[in-house]
């Protein structure tokens, strides 16, 4: 009786344990969402001028958070993240890096709809990486969104954005990089992972910038997605990072991809080509399938994705 009791305690606490991490990672989402519109706001400012005031004020505002819960203990906090951190943050950087380019180059939605598929190469990784077991229903998945990918690729070839559409892939492949170092290292605190990559970019885009000389406009907008848009939401990610497996924590993110094209098709009247919906419906209903897929697990078992 008393072992029933603790097993159903023990489940319990892993249910809302989940339930959290779920609502914290799918918040983060719709912050991410905000870039696209955001960026297309920005007047004169280049994208090594967006990246380094963009990072910079991510770092600093990651820093600052860090302070305020850990106070002197801080440098400790990097220490213990260690170079899970380090490489969790590069990997990140280049993700901000590729994102930035990739939206001034093609259509948000071309870029997001990409982005869409970083869950399959994050079940790659972490299959060769972590050991996550990959589900036959998942190949399956990442197959189909294989397909909606080299649908939209075509597209940006026909459009004349091809780089645009590269510059999503690194996006997607520095995102699904990153989420493997927060697997990695879900024991350890992990901010500091998000304020390394800002830092990380915004030396790199620093090093780059061809002047530092901003309209107040610009500024305060690059400014507003390093704290809030990117800032709030990679703190909500992070954090909920720690209790949903590595393939899920991308699935349940993926408001971003359903909320960003809206906001830029509402208010930019930006209007995604043909073949940019096919290919992202593609993907769409391949993540669509993986988490109703992954739903009917309720208590997943470690390590499997």
């Amino acid at each position: 009786m008393l072992n029933d009791d603790k097993s159903g305690g023990g489940r319990a606490a892993h249910d809302a344990s989940y339930f959290r991490g779920m609502v914290l990672v799918m918040l983060s989402g719709g912050f991410f969402s905000l870039a696209g519109i955001l960026i297309r706001s920005i007047d004169t400012a280049t994208n090594w001028q967006i990246l380094l005031v963009r990072s910079g004020a991510l770092a600093l505002t990651l820093f600052c958070v860090l302070v305020a819960r850990h106070g002197p203990r801080v440098v400790e906090e990097f220490r213990t993240a260690g170079a899970t951190a380090v490489v969790g943050g590069l990997c990140l950087g280049a993700g901000f890096t590729g994102f930035v380019f990739s939206i001034t180059s093609t259509t948000v939605a071309n870029t997001v709809f990409i982005l869409g598929a970083s869950p399959f190469v994050t079940a790659l990784l972490a299959w060769l990486i972590l050991g996550e077991r990959v589900r036959g229903a998942t190949w399956i998945a990442m197959a189909a969104a294989l397909t909606g990918v080299a649908v939209m690729v075509a597209d940006g070839v026909r459009a004349g954005t091809l780089f645009g559409t590269l510059m999503a892939l690194v996006a997607a492949l520095g995102f699904a990089g990153f989420v493997v170092a927060l697997r990695r290292g879900r024991h350890a605190n992990m901010l500091p992972a998000v304020c390394l990559a800002g830092l990380f970019s915004a030396l790199a885009a620093g090093a780059m910038a061809e002047s530092y000389a901003y309209s107040l406009h610009d500024f305060v907008i690059c400014a507003a997605m390093g704290v809030v848009q990117i800032g709030v939401g990679l703190i909500l990610f992070t954090l909920g990072s720690r209790h949903v497996p590595a393939v899920e924590l991308a699935l349940l993110s993926l408001t971003e991809v359903i909320l960003a094209p809206l906001l830029v098709w509402i208010g930019m009247g930006e209007v995604p080509s043909a073949l940019t919906l096919v290919g992202g419906a593609v993907v769409l209903t391949a993540v669509t399938g993986q988490a109703l897929s992954g739903m009917r697990r309720k208590f997943p078992p470690i390590g499997a994705v």
